[in-house]
């Protein structure tokens, strides 16, 4: 799969640009604050929907506009496919797909599957356990249409669930009956989302590991560890165990939505204990592992985003990524740095075709 050209309306701080991209690599330079990672973001828009870096989908609008359109055209499976994601202030965002619009956007999710790897990454480690659940939701629907709609649900009875205990507390009531039509749905959704979630893990946490020892040259023992109510308990069971504390807090305190995946090295957490080159490069192997994962599930190559990684990373690793890449493996790369001459001196490196776009 290429995304072969890309075209910007009124999107972040571009009022109309274009690009016709190498199908193997392609490098965006130039000054901090010119626009390099909203190109990427743009890109990361066409197979998601949304933008990596900032949920407020109107802050996407050019300051003083009314609307954004991006438009790409892609290669897939020696097929033109033609997406374009547009947004008018006061309207739904629209995502059309040869020029019909998607009914739902959980549709599109997987069609062009996308990897990125960027300084934002960060938050993974120093955020709350909410970030964590998202990566490992993110990656598991972009091959599993099934999973991304009982997430869907059960995300929505979860609401009800809470609107009904705010209900009780406010009116002084309680109806054990209405509650439990939730907690059997929860529990059903639920399951399933944990046992998809636990057979991921034991596929995704070997290909993690290999890809850090590639990483770091085998320096560091790391793993990842899932932690969820459910192995200690089925769901429905737990519902009932904790209604007293749920009425007091007015929320559901326990179930999928409150799983973690604990990041460690040498089995401490790696937030605490890791150097800032070993969480560098944990969060990259985290990001190469997904695009093995993702590339394995889909049978396509994912289009892999390097946003801004030369500027946190040395140079022994940097060379290690560029080994990792320089492969038959990958498929299309865009790369975006501050310096011109550093990124081509790496890519060069690279017995691939490239691009440099310079801004």
């Amino acid at each position: 799969m290429i995304l072969k050209s890309l075209s910007l309306l009124n999107y972040k701080n571009f009022d109309s640009k274009s690009f016709d991209f190498d199908s193997k690599i392609n490098c965006i330079v130039g000054n901090n604050g010119i626009g390099k990672t909203n190109i990427l973001d743009a890109i990361y828009h066409l197979s998601f929907g949304k933008s990596y870096f900032n949920p407020v989908a109107t802050q996407n609008i050019k300051h003083h506009e009314d609307f954004f359109v991006v438009n790409g055209e892609y290669n897939k499976n020696d097929k033109t496919e033609k997406i374009v994601v547009s947004l008018k202030r006061g309207q739904k965002k629209v995502i059309k797909r040869n020029g019909k619009a998607y009914e739902k956007f959980s549709e599109h999710i997987g069609f062009l599957p996308l990897v990125i790897i960027s300084p934002a990454d960060r938050n993974l480690i120093i955020e709350g356990s909410d970030t964590r659940r998202k990566f490992i939701d993110s990656v598991i629907s972009q091959s599993d249409k099934n999973y991304l709609s009982n997430l869907i649900n059960y995300n929505k009875v979860l609401t009800q669930r809470n609107a009904l205990l705010k209900y009780f507390a406010l009116n002084h009531t309680f109806n054990v009956d209405t509650l439990e039509v939730y907690n059997d749905q929860l529990t059903e959704y639920g399951t399933l989302i944990f046992k998809k979630r636990d057979a991921f893990l034991k596929t995704f946490i070997p290909i993690f590991k290999e890809r850090y020892q590639a990483i770091s040259n085998g320096n560091e023992q790391v793993d990842l560890v899932y932690h969820s109510n459910l192995f200690e308990e089925d769901l429905n069971t737990l519902l009932r165990n904790v209604i007293n504390k749920d009425k007091a807090l007015q929320y559901t305190s326990v179930g999928i939505h409150k799983d973690d995946l604990h990041f460690n090295i040498e089995e401490h957490p790696i937030k605490k204990f890791g150097s800032q080159g070993q969480q560098k490069s944990f969060l990259i192997a985290l990001k190469l592992a997904q695009f093995d994962f993702i590339k394995a599930q889909s049978g396509v190559n994912p289009i892999l985003l390097l946003d801004d990684i030369f500027d946190k990373l040395d140079e022994q690793r940097v060379a290690q990524i560029i080994k990792l890449v320089d492969d038959e493996n990958f498929g299309q790369l865009f790369i975006s740095d501050t310096h011109a001459e550093r990124t081509e001196n790496a890519v060069k490196q690279v017995h691939q075709s490239y691009k440099i776009f310079k801004l």
